[in-house]
């Protein structure tokens, strides 16, 4: 040990005699600047250019400061309900940590802060187990340090200047230098007092405040990479306790599910090329139209209709095809006030559709069937904090039999009623979206009758587009929760068969 000391002191000496001629400089300059005149305007230009750097050094941190803000992992907008929890806590975890009670450089106490965000991930869903950690499967634990260190890998590659040529040995120099490096500043320091003290004060100010500024830079770049760290542990952890992380990278809807593989053939199409369709189900009592509201919106007659008792007595699946949107099936179901709609079939219906267009008829007053199936879905949905319940679109049929009833002149303009007929219109809206306990904006008043299509290829049709993004999120989930039941399986039967393969390997090891 007192050999490497002495090493470093014949080093510092050796540096030393290097940079005294460099260092005898700075007090000649400043000599001959006082002989001359012009000392004090070399101090005012040193203040000037000082302030500047100051000031640009601010400026570069708070762009730094967006700039990273930016890359910030954010929460998945597939996740359900319930998962919003869990992420506000793992947020709330990144914003308090403190860089000096985290150093990047002791692999072990990263390894306890990754620990403490699977924990705090873990007791937010299983909140009665003791050690909830330890619900944790060996492969996701593996697959979580995997995915996080991927993204963690890309985003500091992506937002840290030079990071790609910087080496751990490089690192494990700068420290090992950093003790050395200080003791060889001071003493420089300590010579500049000796030789010209106005001088070496004034450096000395300023030179605390730009080392504040590149210190605090550090001290954010320490901290940004300490919250991405437990960001994206969070992120994987959530994914993984709310049963959304599957060991495959395929996409959840990239094959159909068995429930749309059957409907699919029923009507004739190539399951073997299509992703999983957008399940859209029409439902509402007996003779709302809902048969009507599928010809309607395919431009032809497709659905069987009749003015007497509903003719639909199981769910009938059609391909569903136009400009803007994904592959879909609708479905027309039997009238929920019907002996083929039972309560249990309803919800089955409800949980397999991505979005709900639920048919009331404008000229029936008597809506309180139609509010306790919709509460009835409702109730399911809040149960089940893991789904997200679909979209649902009220459309208003027969409006064209509202009074006077042999007034019908569309286009009518509901914003600002000119009418009776349009007055009754947007009465009728109003008094549906009270009924069914829906906005105003989710109701949509139609005419299905033939010959009279009225509000179905502009307005409907936009309502219909305009949810596609909060649908297909209902089907990503659908279709990760049937991944999962597959997955399960099909990895139980490999160890099973790999199990049973090399024990009929074992009494030949035996006797061998």
């Amino acid at each position: 040990m007192k050999g490497w000391e002495r090493l470093d002191r014949l080093r510092l000496v050796a540096l030393l005699l290097w940079m005294l001629p460099v260092a005898a400089l700075l007090p000649l300059g400043l000599f001959w600047l006082w002989r001359t005149g012009t000392l004090y305007w070399w101090l005012a230009a040193m203040l000037v250019c000082s302030a500047a750097g100051y000031g640009l050094q601010h400026w570069l941190l708070r762009r730094d400061r967006q700039l990273l803000a930016g890359a910030a992992t954010q929460s998945d907008a597939h996740w359900p309900p319930k998962a919003a929890g869990a992420w506000t806590a793992v947020e709330q975890m990144a914003e308090g940590i403190k860089p000096e009670d985290w150093p990047l450089n002791d692999g072990g106490r990263l390894w306890s802060l990754g620990q403490n965000t699977l924990d705090i991930v873990a007791r937010y869903y299983h909140p009665k187990e003791e050690r909830p950690l330890l619900e944790l499967t060996v492969p996701h634990t593996l697959l979580i340090i995997e995915r996080a260190s991927r993204d963690l890998r890309a985003t500091v590659t992506d937002h840290l200047p030079l990071s790609h040529r910087l080496t751990i040995g490089d690192l494990l120099r700068v420290w090992r230098w950093k003790d050395s490096a200080e003791r060889l500043v001071n003493v420089y320091r300590a010579g500049r007092l000796v030789f010209n003290p106005a001088d070496a004060l004034l450096s000395e100010a300023w030179g605390h405040l730009r080392g504040q500024a590149y210190g605090q830079a550090w001290v954010e770049t320490q901290r940004w990479l300490l919250r991405e760290y437990v960001c994206k542990v969070g992120y994987y952890a959530i994914k993984l306790y709310s049963g959304r992380l599957t060991l495959v990278d395929e996409k959840p809807e990239a094959r159909t599910t068995p429930i749309s593989h059957d409907d699919l053939n029923q009507v004739a199409e190539a399951v073997t090329r299509t992703n999983e369709p957008l399940r859209i189900i029409i439902l509402g009592r007996a003779n709302a139209g809902k048969s009507s509201l599928i010809n309607a919106l395919f431009g032809r007659l497709t659905a069987a209709t009749d003015v007497l008792p509903d003719t639909t007595s199981g769910l009938t699946p059609y391909r569903l095809e136009h400009e803007g949107l994904t592959a879909a099936l609708i479905f027309d179901t039997p009238g929920c006030d019907t002996e083929f709609l039972t309560e249990k079939a309803l919800r089955k219906m409800a949980l397999d559709a991505d979005l709900i267009l639920w048919v009331c008829a404008a000229h029936r007053p008597d809506r309180q069937l139609d509010r306790m199936r919709l509460d009835l879905l409702r109730g399911e949905f809040a149960r089940r904090m893991d789904h997200r319940p679909p979209p649902i679109v009220v459309v208003v049929s027969h409006i064209d039999q509202l009074r006077p009833q042999r007034e019908w002149q569309p286009p009518y303009d509901l914003q600002n009623p000119q009418g009776a007929k349009a007055a009754n219109i947007r009465a009728a809206v109003e008094a549906v979206a009270g009924d069914l306990a829906v906005s105003v904006a989710a109701v949509i008043p139609v005419c299905l009758a033939e010959g009279r299509i009225y509000n179905v290829d502009d307005v409907l049709w936009s309502a219909i587009l305009d949810r596609q993004d909060e649908a297909g999120k209902v089907r990503f989930l659908r279709c990760l929760e049937q991944r999962k039941r597959e997955e399960n399986w099909t990895l139980l039967r490999r160890q099973l068969a790999n199990a049973g393969r090399w024990l009929t390997t074992v009494p030949g090891r035996v006797l061998g």
